[in-house]
């Protein structure tokens, strides 16, 4: 399933705080955005169509609870960016953000203690 970036704002707000109400998605995504009711509302209903999220009626209010965890939408998104710029290979990425971002030591600790672990 691919989630546009736009309703990758939606799914934060959700994956923060659940249920949310559309008012509250609207209020929440829609001023950090600078989006109106109807924008966030579509998002909302892409989701649905997707099954990406439910829609839940509790107190008289829908609400609207994530249907896919986090952890595995960010797998995939880091796959599909790992898979189309650079190959699925892991060490050019690495090696790119290193030349184009200096690392901080321990950041360099944190990959030298994992490149250990692997190893083992």
């Amino acid at each position: 399933m691919h989630i546009t970036a736009a309703e990758a704002h939606v799914m934060e707000a959700l994956w923060r705080r659940q249920p949310l109400s559309a008012d509250d998605l609207v209020a929440e995504v829609g001023a950090s955005q600078q989006w109106g009711e109807a924008t966030v509302k579509t998002l909302i209903n892409r989701l649905l169509k997707k099954k990406a999220i439910k829609s839940e009626r509790a107190e008289g209010k829908h609400g609207y609870r994530p249907l896919i965890d986090r952890s595995a939408y960010v797998q995939a998104e880091s796959q599909g960016l790992l898979d189309r710029l650079f190959d699925g290979q892991l060490a050019p990425l690495i090696s790119h953000f290193a030349q184009h971002r200096p690392l901080k030591a321990d950041e360099v600790a944190r990959l030298k203690k994992l490149i250990d672990e692997m190893g083992e």
